[in-house]
């Protein structure tokens, strides 16, 4: 009788195992101990077109390509067009007044050493569709949900 049960408790476990839908991952039908094929590169967003932020103080994401900036303690490629004194020339968008205050909040009179390497916050973009789906809304969309429901 035992052997019966155990038989008929396999059998039902095959089958709920059998029945389950396959969970679906990035990694495709690839298994785990393989190494599938890399997707192609994307193209980088290169349309100087500004975006919308998605909340306030988000930092905006570079509009174009920085294939090959050096940013490092030696030099600063994105400052040779977003600095201060050279936007008029290059007709770029200067950076954030933010960017020129210490950690006290006192002004400098170039780029804080805290907001000079600009990759820890801004990135570029690839024209890509989503991986996976998201409920993400904006904090604009949020605040109209939450002034239609009064």
């Amino acid at each position: 009788m035992k052997k019966i049960i155990a038989l008929l408790s396999m059998v039902g476990v095959m089958a709920y195992v059998l029945a389950e839908p396959q969970i679906a991952t990035l990694r495709g039908t690839t298994d785990l101990d393989q190494e599938g094929q890399a997707p192609r590169m994307a193209a980088e967003v290169n349309d100087d077109k500004r975006t919308d932020r998605d909340y306030p103080m988000a930092a905006p994401s570079i509009p174009h390509k920085i294939d090959g900036y050096q940013i490092d303690l030696n030099a600063n490629k994105c400052l040779s067009c977003h600095n201060r004194q050279r936007v008029e020339e290059s007709q770029a968008t200067m950076v954030s007044v933010t960017h020129f205050m210490n950690r006290d909040g006192n002004f400098l009179a170039d780029v804080s050493p805290n907001r000079y390497f600009c990759t820890q916050c801004h990135t570029s973009q690839i024209d890509v569709p989503a991986l996976i789906e998201n409920e993400f809304i904006t904090m604009d969309e949020l605040l109209n949900r939450a002034g239609s429901s009064h």
